[in-house]
Protein backbone atom coordinates (compact mmCIF):
# COMPACT_ATOMS: atom_id res chain seq x y z
CA UNK A 1 0.00 0.00 0.00
CA UNK A 2 1.43 3.36 -1.01
CA UNK A 3 0.98 6.31 1.27
CA UNK A 4 1.96 9.92 1.22
CA UNK A 5 3.12 11.96 4.16
CA UNK A 6 3.82 14.89 1.88
CA UNK A 7 2.76 18.05 3.64
CA UNK A 8 4.52 20.72 1.59
CA UNK A 9 2.90 24.01 2.61
CA UNK A 10 3.10 26.69 -0.03
CA UNK A 11 1.88 30.20 -0.64
CA UNK A 12 0.10 29.99 -3.98
CA UNK A 13 -1.07 33.39 -5.21
CA UNK A 14 -3.25 34.67 -2.31
CA UNK A 15 -3.83 31.27 -0.73
CA UNK A 16 -2.13 28.70 1.46
CA UNK A 17 -1.95 25.20 0.01
CA UNK A 18 -0.73 21.88 1.38
CA UNK A 19 0.11 19.09 -1.05
CA UNK A 20 -1.48 16.16 0.82
CA UNK A 21 -1.00 13.55 -1.91
CA UNK A 22 1.55 14.26 -4.64
CA UNK A 23 0.75 12.99 -8.13
CA UNK A 24 3.95 10.94 -8.03
CA UNK A 25 2.84 8.97 -4.93
CA UNK A 26 0.71 6.47 -6.88
CA UNK A 27 0.36 4.99 -10.33
CA UNK A 28 -2.65 7.00 -11.51
CA UNK A 29 -1.24 10.48 -10.87
CA UNK A 30 -3.90 11.50 -8.35
CA UNK A 31 -3.11 14.72 -6.52
CA UNK A 32 -4.90 16.06 -3.45
CA UNK A 33 -4.23 19.68 -2.55
CA UNK A 34 -5.69 21.28 0.56
CA UNK A 35 -6.34 24.99 0.08
CA UNK A 36 -7.23 27.95 2.31
CA UNK A 37 -8.15 31.32 0.80
CA UNK A 38 -9.59 34.63 2.00
CA UNK A 39 -12.99 36.13 1.23
CA UNK A 40 -13.23 37.26 -2.40
CA UNK A 41 -10.37 35.10 -3.67
CA UNK A 42 -11.07 33.92 -7.22
CA UNK A 43 -8.86 32.54 -9.99
CA UNK A 44 -9.45 33.67 -13.57
CA UNK A 45 -11.98 31.74 -15.65
CA UNK A 46 -10.10 28.79 -17.13
CA UNK A 47 -10.26 25.18 -18.27
CA UNK A 48 -7.93 22.21 -17.97
CA UNK A 49 -7.08 20.51 -21.26
CA UNK A 50 -6.15 17.12 -19.81
CA UNK A 51 -7.59 16.68 -16.31
CA UNK A 52 -10.82 16.89 -14.36
CA UNK A 53 -10.84 19.02 -11.20
CA UNK A 54 -12.84 18.09 -8.10
CA UNK A 55 -13.65 20.63 -5.37
CA UNK A 56 -14.65 19.35 -1.91
CA UNK A 57 -15.43 22.08 0.64
CA UNK A 58 -14.31 21.56 4.24
CA UNK A 59 -15.14 25.00 5.70
CA UNK A 60 -16.74 28.18 4.37
CA UNK A 61 -18.57 28.69 1.09
CA UNK A 62 -17.41 28.64 -2.53
CA UNK A 63 -19.40 29.95 -5.48
CA UNK A 64 -18.35 27.88 -8.46
CA UNK A 65 -19.12 28.75 -12.07
CA UNK A 66 -18.99 25.82 -14.48
CA UNK A 67 -19.73 26.79 -18.09
CA UNK A 68 -22.80 29.05 -17.78
CA UNK A 69 -24.13 27.71 -14.46
CA UNK A 70 -23.28 28.60 -10.87
CA UNK A 71 -23.42 26.51 -7.71
CA UNK A 72 -22.75 27.43 -4.12
CA UNK A 73 -20.89 24.79 -2.12
CA UNK A 74 -20.68 24.57 1.65
CA UNK A 75 -18.98 22.12 4.02
CA UNK A 76 -19.26 18.52 2.86
CA UNK A 77 -20.33 19.42 -0.69
CA UNK A 78 -18.42 18.36 -3.81
CA UNK A 79 -18.38 19.46 -7.45
CA UNK A 80 -16.61 18.08 -10.51
CA UNK A 81 -15.36 20.48 -13.20
CA UNK A 82 -14.70 18.19 -16.20
CA UNK A 83 -11.64 18.67 -18.38
CA UNK A 84 -12.28 21.01 -21.28
CA UNK A 85 -15.08 22.81 -19.43
CA UNK A 86 -14.61 26.44 -18.35
CA UNK A 87 -14.83 27.09 -14.63
CA UNK A 88 -13.76 29.31 -11.76
CA UNK A 89 -14.68 29.77 -8.13
CA UNK A 90 -14.92 32.54 -5.55
CA UNK A 91 -14.67 32.42 -1.77
CA UNK A 92 -17.98 33.87 -0.53
CA UNK A 93 -17.69 33.35 3.24
CA UNK A 94 -16.35 36.33 5.20
CA UNK A 95 -14.07 34.07 7.25
CA UNK A 96 -12.52 32.59 4.09
CA UNK A 97 -12.79 29.00 2.90
CA UNK A 98 -10.94 25.71 3.18
CA UNK A 99 -11.31 22.96 0.58
CA UNK A 100 -9.66 20.08 -1.23
CA UNK A 101 -8.75 20.10 -4.92
CA UNK A 102 -8.41 16.64 -6.42
CA UNK A 103 -6.95 16.14 -9.90
CA UNK A 104 -5.20 13.48 -11.95
CA UNK A 105 -2.09 13.53 -14.17
CA UNK A 106 -0.24 16.09 -12.03
CA UNK A 107 -0.64 19.07 -14.37
CA UNK A 108 -2.45 21.22 -11.79
CA UNK A 109 -0.08 20.22 -8.99
CA UNK A 110 2.97 21.10 -11.13
CA UNK A 111 1.30 24.43 -12.01
CA UNK A 112 0.82 25.20 -8.31
CA UNK A 113 4.42 24.26 -7.52
CA UNK A 114 5.72 26.39 -10.42
CA UNK A 115 4.02 29.55 -9.12
CA UNK A 116 4.13 28.96 -5.37
CA UNK A 117 6.79 29.66 -2.81
CA UNK A 118 7.38 27.92 0.52
CA UNK A 119 5.01 29.22 3.19
CA UNK A 120 6.96 31.06 5.87
CA UNK A 121 4.23 30.09 8.33
CA UNK A 122 1.01 28.05 8.11
CA UNK A 123 -1.18 31.09 7.46
CA UNK A 124 -2.43 32.96 4.43
CA UNK A 125 0.32 34.94 2.68
CA UNK A 126 0.59 38.70 3.07
CA UNK A 127 -1.90 40.45 0.80
CA UNK A 128 -0.24 41.27 -2.50
CA UNK A 129 -2.86 43.65 -3.89
CA UNK A 130 -3.88 43.78 -7.53
CA UNK A 131 -1.62 41.74 -9.83
CA UNK A 132 0.69 43.60 -12.18
CA UNK A 133 0.45 43.08 -15.96
CA UNK A 134 3.71 41.11 -15.70
CA UNK A 135 2.26 38.83 -13.00
CA UNK A 136 -0.87 38.24 -15.09
CA UNK A 137 1.26 37.33 -18.11
CA UNK A 138 3.41 34.97 -16.00
CA UNK A 139 0.26 33.30 -14.61
CA UNK A 140 -1.16 32.83 -18.11
CA UNK A 141 2.09 31.46 -19.57
CA UNK A 142 2.68 29.11 -16.63
CA UNK A 143 -0.91 27.88 -16.80
CA UNK A 144 -0.65 27.18 -20.54
CA UNK A 145 2.60 25.25 -20.00
CA UNK A 146 0.70 23.00 -17.56
CA UNK A 147 -2.38 22.31 -19.69
CA UNK A 148 -4.56 25.12 -18.33
CA UNK A 149 -6.04 27.84 -20.54
CA UNK A 150 -7.07 31.14 -18.94
CA UNK A 151 -10.03 32.50 -20.88
CA UNK A 152 -11.62 35.18 -18.71
CA UNK A 153 -11.55 37.24 -15.53
CA UNK A 154 -12.09 36.09 -11.94
CA UNK A 155 -15.59 36.14 -10.44
CA UNK A 156 -16.65 39.35 -8.72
Amino acid sequence: MASSTNTDQLWFLDSLVAIRVAHSAGQDGISIIEQWAPYGDSPPLHFHRMEDEVFHVLEGELRIQVEQGERWLGPGQTLLAPKGVSHTCRVESSEGAHWLVITTRGDFERFVRALARPAEQPTLPPTAGEPTPEAIQQLSETARAHGIEIIGPPLH
